[in-house]
């Protein structure tokens, strides 16, 4: 694989990195450079960083050499396969303290309680070694297509993202509220961000029959991350409707035959957060009310713990100190799902 020198814009180190690098994750400070075009001097392919301030000579360094890493395996692990991505934004204004850790409890969940083989879970953090395990808009992208390939009858796939989220206008009139949602990977700045209409198209629209998805959203804005067809309304006394966001010649949204279900921090029109109200360690607030739930029920129904999400969110939130008259306070965890059902009698598993 082509590779370059590339220099880090925060302390100065240089590595290699693959030629179609678009960020350098520094392996001395943790810190992301975003790169731009190559400057070639003599057989040396050398890019310089941004705010890098070099001028004339290029100062000595000593280059760190890593073996090209694989892109995440192409194959399939086995019925069961997760991707988990966590992204903390460090360096950046709105930093997220508790991603990093969503993203080990939730491995940690699906390894122990619900038997997923690790060596089928993907995880992206900026935390990993791995060039290809950088949460960078590519690297995530690939993921979600590693995700579902293969993908057949009795797979069992797990989609979990915390994060930042975003809305946007939405373009092509497929949204009840005119805004798309979206995912903002590492690199956001300079690649963009990754709207619900791909993530759709992905992950949801590929599922064959007999194959089940699960994805949980732990992010603002994030009702309808996945677009699927129906969202579940859920009132106080645990009576609910489906709620059809389907629109006349837009897009199609569903599966090709598989059942796809989100479960996300909050609407679309909500905030959520990282917190330090459960165990002074920050963490989603979705993210640990789920994981707590379900190491703690034996056999939940979807009604069961979409309730318990609510009341267990509710309480984080009154211990962090926020009112019901704080335009903050309102998080409220929501279900939707390609396929209607009864909440109150099929039981949740993965």
């Amino acid at each position: 694989m082509a590779i370059k020198r590339q220099c880090c814009s925060w302390c100065g180190m240089v590595s290699l990195v693959p030629l179609e690098a678009q960020s350098l994750h520094c392996p001395a400070c943790r810190r992301f450079t975003m790169l731009q075009r190559n400057h070639n001097y003599g057989n040396a392919n050398f890019t310089y960083a941004t705010n890098q301030g070099y001028a004339g000579n290029v100062r000595p360094y000593t280059a760190i050499v890593y073996q090209s890493p694989p892109p995440p395996p192409s194959h399939v692990h086995g019925r069961k396969r997760a991707l988990l991505c966590g992204i903390t934004y460090k360096g950046h204004r709105q930093t997220l303290n508790g991603s990093i850790n969503d993203v080990v409890c939730m491995k940690k969940l699906l390894v122990e309680r619900f038997h997923f083989p690790a060596s089928s879970i993907l995880v992206l953090t900026e935390e990993e070694e791995d060039y290809y395990r950088i949460p960078t808009k590519r690297n995530i992208r690939n993921a979600l297509r590693w995700l579902v390939q293969g993908c057949q009858s009795g797979d069992s796939l797990v989609f979990h993202y915390s994060g930042h989220g975003s809305q946007v206008r939405d373009r092509d009139g497929d949204e009840r509220d005119g805004y798309d949602e979206s995912l903002l990977p590492v690199d956001y700045d300079t690649e963009g961000r990754i709207l619900d209409d791909e993530i759709n198209a992905t992950i949801v629209r590929p599922l064959p029959r007999g194959a089940m998805l699960h994805a949980i959203i732990d992010t603002c804005f994030s009702g309808t991350f996945l677009d699927l067809t129906n969202v579940c309304r859920l009132s106080r006394d645990a009576y609910y409707k489906w709620e059809d966001q389907r629109i006349p010649n837009s897009a199609f949204k569903g599966t090709s035959g598989g059942f796809a279900i989100s479960i996300t921090a909050c609407d679309d029109h909500q905030n959520s957060g990282d917190t330090t109200a459960f165990t002074g360690t920050a963490t989603g607030a979705l993210t640990y009310s789920f994981v707590q739930t379900l190491q703690q029920g034996k056999r939940l129904t979807y009604g069961n713990l979409l309730t318990a999400l609510h009341h267990r969110i509710g309480a984080g939130r009154e211990a962090a100190g926020l009112t019901t008259n704080d335009s903050h306070a309102l998080q409220e965890p929501q279900l939707s799902s390609s396929h209607k059902f009864d909440i109150h009698s099929k039981n949740f598993t993965l």
